[in-house]
C-alpha cells in the first residue's frame, strides 16, 4: 500500500529554515519582491534566489514552474526550489507548483514556504499527489524509506502566515482517497483478484465506512443474470461490494457505481495480444468509488453517500458467455450479447438497478473505463460525460473544473438507442462502430428508472496514462476521486 506524505502545517519562521532538510521551496512573484521567507533562503544562499530570478531560464519559465539551486551553502537542505508564482495564481497553477516541487525532490522532505499565498492548499496536494511512487511489486528491502517500499514517506511541511486557514487534515484525507485509486487501478491481476480486491474494500470499515460483501448465491437470488454472466468463465468469484457512509441527515444518499473488471481478456471475443496487459486497469471505475469512499470517511463527511462495485473476471473458457447468448437482467429485461467485450455494460446493468431499488438515491454517478471510442474521441486528458439531468451535470462538470480533472459532455438520445435495437431479445449489449461511447451509455440509460438523476463517466482514457498526468507519474491518475469529493462537499454536504 502506497502512503502519501504526511503533510504538517506550520507558522513561518524564517529562523526556521537554515535547519530544514530534503528540499525547500519558496515562492516568487515575477511582479513583486521577495516575501520574508525568501529573503531569509536569498540571504543565507547568499543572493541564489535572486541569482535564479534573473537568469534566462527564469524569463523562460511559466507559472508553477520552478529552477533548482542545487546542494546550497548556509542551508543543511540539499536543495532550494525557487517556483514562480504569481501571488493571485489560480488552482492550476498553484497545484503545478506543488508539482515542481516533487519533481526536485523525488523522495526527500518537502518544506514549502509558502508564507501569505492565497492558494497554499493548492500547492500542498500538488506536492502530495506528485511524489506518488507504486512500488508494491519491486524488491525493495521494507524501510528503505520508499512511499511503496515498507518505509514511511517523505514529510511535506508546509509554512503559512495563518495556519488556521489550511486544513491539512482534509488534504491528507483526499490524498489517501488518490493514492488508494491509484493503487488498485496499478496492482497486477494476479495480486488483486475478485477476492483479494473484496477483502480490501472490507478492510475499508476500520475507518468507518459499512461494508456489505454480496457473493454469488446471492446476486443469483437477485436475478443479477447480466452481471454473473460476465464472471461465469473465471475460477475467480464475481462479488458486489456496497459501501455506506451515511454522516448526514435523513436525506437520500448520492449513490456512486463503479466497475470493478479486475481482468478483461475480452471473453470469447478474445482482445488482441498487444496491450492485453494493460487490461489490469479495466476496474478503475471501482478504484474510484473506493478512493472517494474512503476520503470521505478519513474526513468524516457530513453527507450520505453509497458506493457500489461489481467485481468480476471476464476470461474465455468452456463455461464462458458466448456471442448470440441472452441473459437476463436484475431489471427483467433480455440482453443479446453481441460481443463478450461489451461486458462492463453488463456489469453497472444489474449494479445500477440494485442501487436504485435498495437506496432510492438522490442522484446516480458511475464510472467505467467502458469504450475505447471516448479515447478517440477525447484523447487522454477529457473523460467522457453522459447525463439524463441537466442541473445534475453542470454540479458534476463544476466540481470537476474546479479540481482540474477534464470532464466533457456528450449527447444522448433515442436515436441513438435505436442502435441497441435486437431481433430477438429486448436489448443488444452493442450498437455498432458508430458513436460508441454515446450507445454504451444509452444502454446504461435503459437501467435508470425514471425521474432518476443520472451521470455516466466513461474514463477509459484518464484513468491510466502512458505518460505523466498533470499531478501523477505515467500509469494510474486516481482520476475523478477529487472531483467527486468536490461534488459532495459543494452539493450534498449540510
Amino acid at each position: 500500500m502506497t502512503r502519501p506524505a504526511a503533510i504538517r502545517v506550520l507558522a513561518s519562521d524564517p529562523a526556521d529554515l537554515a535547519e530544514r532538510d530534503g528540499v525547500i521551496a519558496v515562492f516568487v512573484d515575477p511582479e513583486g519582491g521577495l516575501d520574508a521567507l525568501a529573503r531569509r533562503v536569498n540571504k543565507l544562499t547568499r543572493g541564489g534566489v535572486e541569482k535564479a530570478r534573473a537568469s534566462k531560464a527564469w524569463e523562460k519559465a511559466e507559472p508553477g514552474d520552478a529552477l533548482a539551486l542545487s546542494y546550497p551553502a548556509g542551508l543543511a537542505a540539499d536543495a532550494v526550489a525557487v517556483v514562480k508564482l504569481p501571488m493571485r495564481a489560480g488552482p492550476v497553477s498553484a497545484r503545478k507548483a506543488g508539482v515542481s516541487v516533487a519533481r526536485i525532490a523525488s523522495d526527500k522532505p518537502m518544506t514549502l514556504a509558502l508564507g501569505a499565498r492565497k492558494r497554499a492548499a493548492e500547492v500542498i496536494l500538488g506536492a502530495v499527489l506528485r511524489s506518488y511512487d507504486y512500488a508494491d511489486q519491486r524488491s525493495r528491502p521494507a524501510g528503505d524509506g520508499s512511499a511503496g517500499a515498507g518505509g514511511d514517506p517523505a514529510e511535506v511541511v508546509a509554512m503559512v502566515s495563518k495556519p488556521e486557514t489550511v486544513d491539512g487534515a482534509t488534504l491528507s484525507a483526499v490524498a489517501e482517497g488518490v493514492f488508494f485509486a491509484r493503487d488498485l487501478v496499478n496492482d497486477p491481476a494476479n495480486v488483486l483478484t475478485t477476492t483479494s480486491y473484496g477483502k480490501r474494500l472490507e478492510a475499508l470499515s476500520e475507518h468507518g465506512l459499512e461494508v456489505e460483501v454480496l457473493e454469488e448465491d446471492r446476486l443469483a437470488e437477485l436475478g443479477m443474470g447480466a452481471l454473473l454472466s460476465v464472471g461465469q468463465g473465471s475460477d475467480s468469484p464475481s462479488k458486489v461490494v456496497v459501501m455506506k457512509w451515511m454522516g448526514g441527515g435523513e436525506e437520500a444518499p448520492l449513490a456512486l457505481v463503479g466497475k470493478g473488471v479486475v481482468f478483461d481478456t475480452g471473453g470469447i471475443s478474445l482482445k488482441p495480444a498487444a496491450g492485453m496487459e494493460d487490461m489490469t486497469m479495466d476496474m478503475g471505475g471501482s478504484a474510484v468509488v473506493a478512493g472517494v469512499m474512503k476520503t470521505l470517511a478519513l474526513r468524516k463527511a457530513k453527507a450520505n453517500v453509497v458506493g457500489l462495485v461489481g467485481l468480476v473476471e471476464n476470461m474465455p473458457s468452456g463455461g464462458a458467455t458466448r456471442p448470440g447468448d441472452v441473459v437476463r437482467s436484475m431489471k427483467g429485461d433480455t440482453i443479446e450479447v453481441i460481443n463478450t467485450d461489451a461486458e462492463g455494460r453488463l456489469v453497472l446493468a444489474d449494479v445500477l438497478w440494485y442501487a436504485q431499488e435498495t437506496f432510492s438515491p438522490a442522484a446516480i454517478v458511475d464510472l467505467a473505463t467502458l469504450t475505447g471510442a471516448v479515447i478517440i474521441g477525447l484523447g487522454h486528458h477529457n473523460a467522457g460525460v453522459l447525463s439524463n439531468d441537466d442541473a445534475f451535470c453542470d454540479r458534476l462538470l463544476g466540481a470537476a473544473r474546479a479540481e482540474g480533472e477534464g470532464a466533457w459532455r456528450l449527447p444522448l438520445g433515442k436515436e441513438y438507442a435505436e442502435q441497441l435495437k435486437s431481433r430477438i431479445a429486448d436489448v443488444k449489449n452493442v450498437g455498432g462502430r458508430p458513436a460508441g461511447t454515446i450507445t454504451a451509455a444509452e444502454f446504461l440509460h435503459r437501467f435508470i428508472k425514471d425521474g432518476q438523476a443520472w451521470a455516466h463517466i466513461d474514463i477509459a482514457g484518464v484513468a491510466s496514462t502512458s505518460f505523466d498526468s498533470p499531478l501523477a507519474p505515467k500509469g494510474a491518475t486516481g482520476w475523478g476521486v477529487r472531483a467527486l469529493d468536490r461534488l459532495v462537499r459543494d452539493h450534498y454536504e449540510g
